[in-house]
């Protein structure tokens, strides 16, 4: 595979994507770049967005292994993990295994469990392992979690801690459609469009899982120059004096602006990172990890508007 097929694997992506999802092309790229980055999403949107839709489809076009879990405030670490059952007829223990063990997991309406179940897959997102009964399990390749949230309700729900959302790639939001992409998709209900059978739809496998190893080690060839290295640390460090911040971004948010800079020039049939790319990265990257103080909420700022403020006080290179 080379940066041209790239770039046409991923106009396939895109075309094949709306025979399925209507108004969602920004959202749905995001997720094309993070899978290819190695990085884990947070899909926040009210219900009924299409975000276990775009999920769904992304596992079906890279034909990756797809499991769907939903969040409640009883679930157990065991309920993802797995768990050791005893064999009457054996007289020993056998694991069974849990969902985490899967390619992609879609962790639904994440913040509605508790803190101990949410810390569970603390670990498989950043080793791509698990550890059960003290033995260590890697997880298939490649694996993703896209997580959902509800922005609007908060009853019975617990926060994700910064710890975790450092662990997501990308906060991505999923807004309400505008009225002509609503009549589009009544449209296509009335003609029969079943969500819950996507192969119905013509919608068709782009790549294979294994070949996903492939894009990201294409990816890691994409050049990246000094000064642009120097306008992502920039970048980083404004966020962590702004007066408008009680929090600013991580070094592994650093991090995941390169690797995912690097996938979405790839992916646009680019060798090299240009600082457009940096711009349209970091919002997805910030916005979940940035803290805002109370004085800049009472002026009306949220985290988008902070980080665009961000943007345009970091000298861009040339």
């Amino acid at each position: 595979m080379k940066l041209t097929d790239l770039k046409t694997a991923f106009e396939k992506l895109h075309t094949e994507s709306s025979k399925v999802l209507v108004g969602l092309e920004a959202p749905f790229e995001l997720l094309v770049v993070a899978l290819f980055s190695g990085g884990h999403v947070l899909l926040e949107g009210v219900p009924g967005t299409a975000k276990t839709l775009m999920a769904k489809t992304l596992a079906h076009m890279v034909q990756a292994k797809f499991t769907r879990v939903q969040f409640t405030p009883d679930l157990m670490p065991s309920d993802i993990l797995g768990t050791s059952v005893f064999d009457i007829g054996s007289a020993t223990f056998h694991l069974k295994k849990g969902p985490i063990f899967t390619q992609l997991l879609l962790a639904d309406e994440i913040n509605r469990a508790p803190a101990k179940t949410q810390s569970a897959l603390l670990e498989a997102m950043e080793e791509r392992q698990v550890n059960l009964e003290g033995e260590r399990h890697v997880l298939d390749k490649p694996f993703m979690v896209i997580a959902t949230q509800n922005p609007i309700e908060y009853e019975g729900t617990y926060p994700l801690p910064e710890a975790q959302l450092d662990r997501f790639m990308f906060k991505v939001l999923v807004p309400y459609s505008p009225i002509d992409v609503e009549v589009e998709i009544l449209r296509r209900t009335h003609h029969g469009f079943d969500a819950h059978n996507l192969a119905s739809a013509g919608l068709s496998a782009v790549i294979t899982s294994g070949e996903v190893a492939e894009v990201r080690a294409l990816a890691q060839q994409v050049t990246v120059e000094d000064g642009i290295l120097k306008y992502i640390a920039d970048i980083n460090a404004a966020s962590r004096r702004s007066p408008d911040l009680v929090l600013g971004a991580s070094a592994r948010a650093a991090t995941h602006i390169l690797l995912a800079c690097k996938t979405f020039a790839a992916l646009q049939g680019r060798d090299f990172v240009t600082p457009d790319d940096v711009k349209f990265i970091v919002p997805p990257v910030f916005r979940h990890r940035i803290l805002l103080k109370p004085e800049a909420e009472i002026e009306g700022l949220n985290a988008d508007a902070v980080i665009q403020r961000l943007l345009g006080n970091v000298e861009v290179p040339r």
